[in-house]
């Protein structure tokens, strides 16, 4: 029994070095596996994938959906980059700000833009552009209520206060500074990371917390919405605000200082810091309508209507305001040069044939295009079997119409293509449809389409639709 035992243990002994030398073992060290410093994404990266994914924040400043459409500082100069570089933009909205350097150099998103100062400790973890825009920091206070009281215009006067502020944000960093040359006996609280710095301004005007601190440029905009808050005190010398990408993204970063530096770009930065730092009063109407994601949480008017008809379809409601949002800016009065109307842009003979004309009301305007949505769902169903995909070729019927959809299969089948697949294989294939040897081909029987329009219009309802994800709406 003892010798037996003796073997056993030899036997496990031999299994336990054979598996601590396998290939499994192997795996884990596999450069999929590799740790987030060696990861490498840059410009012909991004390039070759044809989208750049911008991490930002849900703010008045940075990103937020107005009457269905994105808006922001930050957003719209990145857009510009992006279109001036032929790539689509994914936006991805930070839910928790303290983690927004470790999800860029996870490789989650390409560059992040919120109004980010640059800071000898950032610098560490990142590389910044040149800047874009300068500021100051401000102590954000209650103007006084009571006779006695006094606004805080001297760092001593903060003594037994509670100062609100992100543990990495570039506030932080100044007033740890400021105290360890000139203790005040503030209290430093660290604010929770899903809750940006206009949302801190705002819990200081409704007396929820005390103090906070914020970039000039923002609590300026701020203060605009709420009238009993104080931001006359400086709490710093003058900061730049940049954007920042990893540091393996020479190429990238490279790309993003020519273009800041052109003149047409600077030229459209003086007019969106117009936009939104100094036409205060419209940006203030824009963030407090109820059509803001920053406030109302309406995508538009309609959005009952939406989500109403959305369910015969089973899409989200918001795929479908996407889709609406592209064919009208969800204007009911919309008229294209080929005499598409209303919301769902529907033409004469397709909304004759779902029973409706110009003077029928908004409501069925959109039951009438839900009613041919669902018509293209019939068609395409037992063709396209995967529900994500059969949205696309819905989407591009909707368009074009179902039969150049179908040409576009028959070219992909005989160039190579997945007929069954939309990105890069039928959508490719649809493309083709303006040249003459493609229309020759045997099966393809609907003639010449500029097949352009209807590639980025499933590409445009798409993003769209993932901006609307990205709400709370």
């Amino acid at each position: 029994m003892e010798k037996a035992q003796k073997i056993w243990l030899l036997l496990a002994a031999i299994c336990l070095f054979v598996a601590c030398n396998s290939g499994e073992t192997q795996q884990v060290e596999s450069p999929a596996e590799a740790p987030a410093d060696s990861l490498v994404i840059d410009l012909a990266e991004i390039r070759e994938r044809g989208k750049l994914v911008l991490l930002t924040e849900n703010s008045s400043i940075s990103y937020y959906l107005y009457r269905g459409q994105a808006m922001g500082f930050d957003y719209e100069m990145v857009r510009e980059f992006a279109r001036a570089n032929d790539l689509e933009l994914e936006v991805r909205v930070l839910e928790d700000l303290n983690d927004m350097f470790q999800l860029l150099n996870e490789g989650k998103g390409d560059l992040i833009a919120c109004n980010l100062a640059i800071t000898d400790d950032r610098q560490g973890l990142v590389d910044f552009t040149m800047p874009l825009a300068e500021t100051r920091q401000v102590l954000v206070q209650q103007n006084p209520t009571e006779p006695e009281d006094s606004l805080i215009d001297e760092w001593h006067e903060l003594d037994g206060r509670e100062l609100f502020v992100h543990r990495y944000s570039s506030f932080y960093e100044n007033i740890v500074k400021r105290e360890a040359a000139d203790s005040s006996g503030v209290e430093i609280i660290e604010a929770s990371g899903n809750i940006d710095s206009e949302q801190m301004i705002r819990l200081v005007a409704e007396g929820q917390i005390d103090l906070t601190v914020a970039d000039e440029n923002m609590a300026m905009l701020n203060a605009t919405y709420y009238d009993n808050i104080d931001i006359s005190m400086h709490v710093s010398d003058g900061e730049q605000i940049a954007w920042a990408v990893r540091k393996d993204s020479d190429s990238l970063l490279l790309a993003l200082n020519d273009w800041i530096e052109t003149r047409s770009t600077k030229r459209r930065l003086a007019y969106t810091y117009q936009k939104y730092f100094v036409a205060r009063k419209d940006q203030q109407a824009r963030v407090q309508s109820p059509f803001s994601s920053l406030s109302g949480k309406q995508i538009s008017e309609f959005d009952n209507t939406i989500q109403e008809y959305s369910s015969e379809l089973r899409w989200d409601w918001k795929l479908l305001a996407a889709m609406i949002y592209q064919e009208s800016r969800f204007n009911p009065e919309a008229r294209s040069w080929a005499g598409a109307f209303g919301l769902m842009q529907l033409m004469p003979n397709t909304a004759k044939r779902f029973g409706i004309d110009t003077t029928h009301t908004r409501e069925r305007n959109i039951r009438a295009g839900v009613a041919y949505l669902k018509y293209l769902d019939n068609f395409w169903r037992n063709r396209i079997h995967d529900p994500q995909e059969r949205v696309k070729f819905i989407l591009a019927s909707y368009n074009v119409g179902p039969g150049h959809v179908q040409d576009a299969q028959r070219i992909a089948q005989h160039v190579g293509k997945n007929p069954y697949v939309w990105d890069n294989n039928v959508s490719d294939c649809l493309l083709l449809k303006s040249e003459q040897k493609y229309l020759a081909l045997e099966g393809v029987k609907h003639g010449y389409c500029r097949g352009k329009e209807p590639v980025q219009y499933v590409r445009n309802v798409i993003s769209q639709y993932s901006m609307y994800q990205s709400m709370e709406l």
